[in-house]
């Protein structure tokens, strides 16, 4: 449907049911919208504050997103029933009707979206929502190189994780300030990219960066990246950040994610030619022999911990410690995705 016919319907919608009579206080007077696929249909809802809805359907243990509750728009799960039928939605609301003419260019937007998207609708209508709210948000200051790199690795590893399980964004610590990176409770993955070209000297930050979850196993994962013109062996950081959203089963909280890590989808156009080659990739298990510092290394050879901020440099560039084959770097993934479910 075009968007001037599905910005009439919507708006006809709306005025038709605004015009009913209230039902009760905690009820909808709702209208379904044609649907262009074999799937549950959207609807248009009003409140008896006369506050218009969205209604998206979703599975029944499906959680919707939280964080967008008021004072314009309101987010929250919610169940429809009749005579025959009981239906869970993500129900969208304006909460200001002086902003019903912009809700309702939001609304066709997301209609349109899912129509597109009919296997998951409520994945269209985060989409739409982020863009929206791209559009309001300030521009920050773009990814350096080496933050660049550094997220590329991060992404790379996530990747792999979301080919096993598209919930598996609520693995990636790092950005939320936990001290690895990647996280299931009892496995960990710390993440260290380099644009050198020689050696493996990786650059740790703090006395628990390198300590393993209290009876569990934490591994590093190396990656020496080449930045480069675009090309058959090179991956663009849009093109993998691409591929990532397109895995991962709720692409909202993926993008708030990206912005605590420094990416901005306001700043999309200023990687547009940003191409990693991917030189060397490495994994490591952090084993009591692995060349570290800690705190509990330090206490148990004497040292008083009274020092704070710490950093410092270890050496891999030589055969030992000996890197993990990809078996074990396979069964390391699959640990954390079942120790995950």
């Amino acid at each position: 449907m075009k968007d001037d016919d599905l910005h009439r319907l919507v708006e006809e919608c709306w005025t038709a049911l605004e015009a009913e009579e209230t039902k009760g206080e905690h009820r909808l007077r709702v209208s379904l919208l044609p649907s262009m696929a074999d799937r549950d249909p959207l609807a248009v809802g009003v409140d008896h504050n006369g506050h218009r809805h969205l209604l998206v359907p979703v599975p029944m243990h499906r959680k919707v997103r939280s964080g967008l509750d008021g004072p314009v728009l309101q987010l929250r799960k919610r169940p429809l029933e009749d005579t025959e039928t009981y239906q869970m939605y993500a129900d969208l609301a304006c909460l200001r009707t002086d902003l019903n003419d912009l809700f309702t260019e939001l609304c066709v937007d997301a209609v349109g979206a899912a129509e597109k998207l009919p296997e998951n609708p409520v994945k269209a209508l985060y989409r739409v929502l982020d863009r929206w709210r791209a559009l309001f948000q300030t521009q920050g200051t773009p990814l350096g190189p080496e933050q660049l790199a550094g997220l590329f690795g991060e992404l790379l590893v996530l990747e792999q994780l979301l080919e096993r399980d598209s919930s598996a964004h609520r693995l990636w610590r790092g950005p939320s300030g936990h001290h690895h990176d990647f996280s299931s409770g009892s496995t960990a993955v710390e993440v260290k990219t380099s644009t050198v070209s020689e050696g493996r000297r990786p650059r740790i930050h703090g006395l628990d960066q390198l300590d393993a979850p209290e009876g569990g196993a934490l591994h590093l994962a190396w990656f020496r990246l080449h930045r480069t013109a675009k090309s058959n062996s090179s991956v663009g950081f849009l093109e993998l950040l691409d591929r990532v959203l397109r895995r991962c089963d709720d692409e909202s909280t993926l993008l708030e994610l990206l912005a605590e890590a420094g990416y901005r989808v306001v700043d999309a156009e200023q990687y547009r030619d940003t191409y990693f080659k991917v030189d060397e990739e490495r994994w490591y298990e952090v084993v009591p022999s692995f060349p570290k510092l800690t705190a509990l290394t330090l206490g148990a050879a004497g040292v008083t911990i009274s020092v704070v901020d710490v950093e410092y440099t270890i050496d891999l560039s030589g055969d030992s410690p000996t890197a993990m084959d990809s078996d074990e770097v396979s069964r390391a993934i699959d640990r954390m995705i079942q120790e995950s479910a």
